[in-house]
């Protein structure tokens, strides 16, 4: 016996450090709220306000630059220009112009509304983006439409059914059924809100 302490690999630094795969907690998570028009979307996001976490909306980005070029505001004018700029500059235009809204924590992301923007989110944020979600009829989210009266909504069925249908026709359905997560919202507000903190402890 020479009391020679055996060759150990010292694993605090050089080519033998072996490093441990990222905590969720270290992963700063970007979770992405998806749903058609009325779906009860917010929700979601007041629950994640009241957790502490970053809340990003795309819709408020939208709507910003509709204010900044002095377009009056109804779901026709600001809808339409939205649709311009995603002919124009692409469908991932408005994914673009929200990712530099996203800080270093923990962020929900509400209003992704096609595949282009979902891809643009996917090659930014990567393992730590995960997409919840949330479903209602479409008699259901009419009703809440109607109740909540915001500026840009629209007003009779029929409108109501174009913005579906120009929703849908940027890829809203597709990123709806490949969701990580899916809340269906259909009950009573308890429920729902239940719901919603039951996904945000799983995801984020």
């Amino acid at each position: 016996m020479t009391g020679r302490t055996p060759n150990v690999p010292d694993l605090r630094h050089g080519e033998n450090h072996i490093s441990c795969p990222p905590s969720r907690a270290q992963m700063r998570r970007v979770v992405c709220v998806t749903g058609m028009p009325g779906c009860g979307k917010e929700e979601l996001v007041k629950i994640a306000q009241e957790r502490g976490l970053a809340i990003v909306r795309m819709g408020d980005v939208v709507r910003e630059e509709a204010r900044r070029r002095g377009v009056k505001f109804s779901d026709e004018t600001v809808g339409g220009m939205a649709h311009e700029e995603r002919v124009k500059h692409g469908f991932g235009v408005w994914a673009g112009r929200t990712v530099p809204h996203v800080k270093q924590e923990t962020t929900v992301i509400d209003g992704i509304r096609g595949r282009e923007e979902l891809e643009v989110f996917r090659r930014e944020f990567g393992d730590r983006l995960v997409v919840v979600a949330i479903h209602a009829s479409p008699r259901t989210r009419y009703a809440r439409i109607r109740e909540r009266g915001r500026g840009d909504d629209i007003v009779s069925w029929e409108e109501f059914l174009r913005r579906d249908d120009r929703e849908l026709g940027w890829g809203l359905g597709e990123v709806i059924a490949t969701a990580d997560r899916m809340i269906v919202n259909e009950g009573s507000l308890r429920l729902m809100r239940a719901r919603c903190r039951e996904v945000l402890d799983a995801v984020a």
